[in-house]
């Protein structure tokens, strides 16, 4: 009887051990309010012309601080110092739509992946993660990623509400593997590699008469998606500095010809104009003749460095950001957004905190008369801390973009204000 007794015992102290070494937390935010925007936006890139103005307002519930999420978040201790770990985070939308018209109200998936962990060495994983940059953005930006117009490294665009990615370089990333290091003499390294690719191959004759029309193809051909990222930052004592480079490749060879290289339809990257702006006038293109070379070749190029510095009072902020697109097969074909800005955040108050930047930029391209666009941008906004997880927040940004090269186009803008409460469990 007692070495039944002990032997239950034995068990339930195992059990009770085995639970203990894994964990799964549940985490979140909510973020719902009202939003406005007005835009003012030309009706064509190539002229003088008209505009439309634009005014939206609605109950938002994607966020203007903060995107709504849930997430599961779990680790496992394997023993030796090594842990297993995974996230599942999906974006909600809790007032069914947003400010573009989405009524999307499902999840989708803002990051969802699997991992190892090796104390004093670092930690791998493999699944849809965030881009270095996005990383250490995060770290970095006064308005800490909130979806409103007015931030230049963190730009969103004019439909606000929507609050799932940037126009100013890649937030997220499918068919990755990531790594990082552990805090090295204040020193923390990160990489990124993508890999999605697809080589059919048809065996037998090429059917088609006419090797220049873009109705012959056959069925082979390649589909590929690659790219790499690398990060670092340092800190010392309030200084905390930031850099990282990503490139990611986009390329397609079906065996068809390709027609003025660079236009929209045959897939050159366009970066998204500022809010308010026509995007037309800042594609780059060839213009002439037609390109025999087969597929279709986008490499897009991003660069970002970032340092903060706390005060006490206040944390000052800047940060830089350049983003090039252009053709492998034609370097010379290329859209460029280079961006500065300035900020600072600060408790006023105990349960007051407020924050401020402001910054400007310059596209350029080279193709279809070479078209050029200075914009500027700045977003004022506060929080009132009702509690360690609740708090009810005001923003305001503006920005606007006028054009200083080939293409005369009217000055463009657009401003955004949100109101609200937002609950992190």
């Amino acid at each position: 009887m007692k070495k039944s007794l002990l032997a239950v015992a034995a068990m339930g102290a195992f059990a009770s051990a085995a639970q203990a070494q894994s964990s799964v937390t549940v985490y979140g935010i909510m973020d719902v309010g009202f939003a406005g925007t007005t835009s003012r936006t030309t009706t064509s890139g190539t002229t003088a012309q008209p505009y439309v103005k634009t005014n939206t307002t609605a109950f938002s519930g994607s966020g203007s601080e903060s995107t709504s999420r849930l997430g599961l978040r779990g680790t496992e201790d394997l023993g030796g110092g090594s842990s297993a770990f995974f996230t599942a985070e999906f974006a909600l939308n809790p007032t069914g739509m947003n400010l573009s018209g989405d009524a999307n109200g499902g999840l989708f998936n803002r990051q969802s992946f699997v991992g190892l962990k090796k104390n004093g060495l670092g930690q791998a994983a493999i699944g849809t993660q965030y881009t270095p940059i996005h990383l250490a953005v995060g770290a970095t930006d006064p308005g800490q990623q909130n979806n409103m117009i007015g931030s230049i490294i963190y730009t969103t665009s004019a439909a606000q509400g929507n609050g799932q990615t940037t126009t100013s370089y890649t937030v997220r990333q499918n068919q990755s593997i990531t790594a990082q290091s552990e805090n090295i003499a204040g020193f923390v390294l990160s990489a990124m590699y993508v890999n999605n690719n697809r080589d059919a191959t048809q065996y037998g004759a090429y059917t088609s008469v006419n090797a220049f029309n873009a109705a012959a193809t056959t069925a082979g051909g390649t589909t590929n998606s690659n790219g790499w990222g690398l990060g670092a930052n340092y800190t010392w004592n309030k200084l905390y500095a930031t850099a990282a480079y990503q490139s990611f490749i986009n390329s397609t060879d079906n065996n068809t010809a390709v027609a003025y290289l660079g236009t929209a339809a045959n897939g050159l990257a366009v970066l998204p104009a500022e809010p308010g702006r026509s995007t037309t006038g800042t594609t780059a293109t060839n213009g002439t003749g037609t390109i025999t070379t087969n597929g279709v070749n986008i490499k897009d190029n991003q660069l970002y460095g970032a340092a903060t510095y706390d005060f006490g009072i206040l944390k000052a902020y800047a940060n830089y950001i350049n983003r090039k697109a252009s053709s492998v097969v034609n370097s010379d074909i290329f859209v460029s957004r280079t961006g500065q800005q300035v900020g600072v955040r600060s408790f006023i108050t105990p349960t007051i905190e407020a924050w401020a930047n402001v910054g400007q930029g310059r596209y350029a391209a080279l193709g279809n008369n070479s078209p050029t666009a200075n914009f500027t941008a700045y977003q004022l906004g506060a929080n009132y801390i009702l509690s360690k997880r609740t708090n009810m927040y005001a923003i305001f940004g503006s920005t606007s973009t006028s054009s200083t090269g080939a293409v005369a186009n009217n000055t463009a803008g657009a401003s955004s204000y949100g109101v609200g409460l937002r609950h992190t469990f």
